[in-house]
C-alpha cells in the first residue's frame, strides 16, 4: 500500500506539472480517466459483492466456485454485525457508479443535440451500453446477496435497502 501511495503522489505531481505545462488537457485523455474511475469503481463494487457473500456463507460455508483462498482469511473473523454495513458501503458505492453512468449517458445526449449545429458527434454507443450492462449485472448480484441475507438485515433496514435498489433500477431505465 506504501507503494501504490508512492506512485500515486508521483503521477499526481507528474499530472499536475502536465496541467500547469498545457493548462488544458485533451478531451480524450479526460474521457480515458473517466472510463478508468467508472471501471475501479465497479471492481471495487464487485469486491464487495463478493465480501458479503463471503461473509454470508461464514467461515465454513466454502463451497465449489468460490474464491475461498482470498476471502475467507479476513472474513473468517468478521462479525455478523459487520453484514449490514458492508451491504450499506456497497449500496452507496453502487449508487456512486450509477451516477457516473447518469452523467456520461447525459454527456451523451447533450452531444447529440450539439450535433444538430454542426459539432463532431461520435455516434458510437458500445462504451456506454457496455457500462450499463455491466452496471446492472452488479446490480442484480447485489440485489441477489441483499434478499438472501434478508434475515440478517432486519425489518426496518430491508425496506429502505430495497428502495434504493427500486430507485436505481428505476432511474437507469428511465434515462
Amino acid at each position: 500500500l506504501q507503494l501504490v501511495a508512492v506512485l500515486k503522489a508521483i503521477l499526481e505531481g507528474e499530472k499536475a506539472a502536465v496541467l500547469k505545462r498545457d493548462r488544458h488537457l485533451p478531451l480524450s485523455f479526460h474521457r480515458r480517466q473517466e472510463e478508468l474511475k467508472f471501471s475501479l469503481g465497479l471492481q471495487r463494487l464487485q469486491h464487495r459483492v463478493r465480501e458479503i457473500q463471503a461473509l454470508r456463507d461464514g467461515p465454513a460455508g466454502e463451497g465449489p466456485g468460490q474464491e475461498g483462498s482470498l476471502l475467507s482469511s479476513p472474513m473468517a473473523s468478521a462479525a455478523p454485525q459487520e453484514l449490514p454495513a458492508l451491504i450499506l458501503e456497497a449500496v452507496k458505492e453502487l449508487e456512486a457508479a450509477k451516477q457516473q453512468v447518469l452523467k456520461r449517458i447525459q454527456i451523451w445526449k447533450r452531444q447529440q443535440q450539439l450535433a444538430g449545429n454542426g459539432a463532431l458527434f461520435e455516434e458510437n454507443l458500445a462504451p456506454l451500453q457496455k457500462r450499463c450492462e455491466s452496471l446492472v449485472e452488479v446490480y442484480f448480484q447485489l440485489h441477489q446477496q441483499v434478499m438472501a441475507a434478508s434475515a440478517e438485515l432486519g425489518a426496518e433496514l430491508l425496506p429502505r435497502l430495497q428502495e434504493r435498489f427500486k430507485e436505481v433500477l428505476s432511474s437507469l431505465v428511465k434515462r
